[in-house]
């Protein structure tokens, strides 16, 4: 059995104080002043440190908070990579498009050398795949590794069969301690507007159950959600890095152990042994959840 200790009490660091200048956003001014910067997280010596970022494609200022607040972040946590849940892009997908709605916003980060991981949403092309910072080598669906964590990309627009057998084969000889799953739709969420796919979850979730999956990582849903363990699987809701929709979850429906749809967020991961640390950041830099899953 695993175990979430709820908002993980250590605070490491706290820093940057400095608030950022009122901005002019959507014909309304918003205070963009930044909260004390505070890290939830133990900064172990040869750790897996990564990020999560969904839905970021609008290439709105409000995005660009994100990523700076993510640049401020990467200051006091060098994470290594990032791993895109999708909605990578919103409207037109032309070079200049890809400029205005990634490599700009995450530009300070792509300059450290920090690698983005995609997967495809429902408003992406596939065409995307052969974008060299996605890091998706022309496959819609691929397995990377970091340490002892086996991270998987799938495409939750569409499970056909061949995906199917490949995620079975893949799993079925993994030898990582760590198995991680990151893809476009969530098969659990309370949000009102889309909310759980219970069809993407018949096919995927005996997978995962046969073959022990730790974590899941999804977005669609613009809001943040951390979905109380479902049959012994961690899912994560993540999909409001360049899209908001206020006050979309429903917090009647008892599925969520932690919500947020008041602002934009990011997430934070390390990975220490059997432990993985959370932390999930608005786009002024307030914690607004963190913990530890125990793997057993």
């Amino acid at each position: 059995m695993r175990r979430t200790h709820v908002l993980f009490a250590i605070v490491i660091s706290a820093i940057l104080f400095a608030p950022a200048p009122a901005q002019k956003l959507n014909n309304s001014t918003v205070a963009a002043t930044s909260a004390p910067l505070k890290l939830a997280l133990p900064m172990k010596d040869g750790s897996v440190k990564f990020a999560v970022i969904g839905d970021t494609g609008s290439g709105s200022e409000k995005q660009r908070d994100v990523g700076a607040m993510m640049v401020k972040y990467h200051a006091l946590f060098p994470f290594d990579f990032v791993l895109m849940m999708g909605d990578n892009m919103y409207g037109g997908e032309a070079p200049q498009d890809f400029e205005k709605k990634f490599a700009e916003p995450y530009k300070a980060l792509l300059d450290q050398k920090v690698k983005f991981y995609a997967t495809l949403g429902n408003h992406d092309q596939a065409l995307q795949v052969n974008y060299q910072n996605f890091n998706m080598n022309g496959k819609e669906y691929y397995r990377f590794t970091k340490g002892k964590i086996a991270f998987y990309s799938l495409n939750s627009n569409y499970m056909d069969k061949k995906q199917v057998q490949w995620l079975d084969d893949q799993l079925s000889h993994e030898t990582a301690d760590w198995k991680v799953m990151f893809f476009h739709h969530p098969p659990y969420s309370s949000a009102k507007k889309h909310g759980s796919d219970g069809q993407l979850r018949e096919v995927v979730e005996p997978i995962f159950l046969k073959y022990g999956v730790d974590v899941v990582l999804s977005g669609h849903d613009h809001v943040y959600e951390r979905i109380k363990p479902q049959k012994g699987i961690y899912y994560f809701v993540s999909g409001a890095g360049g899209q908001l929709r206020a006050g979309d979850v429903d917090t009647q429906a008892g599925l969520a152990e932690k919500s947020y749809d008041r602002d934009m967020h990011f997430m934070l991961f390390e990975v220490v042994g059997d432990q993985m640390y959370f932390q999930a950041i608005s786009r002024t830099g307030e914690t607004i959840d963190s913990g530890v899953i125990n793997r057993k």
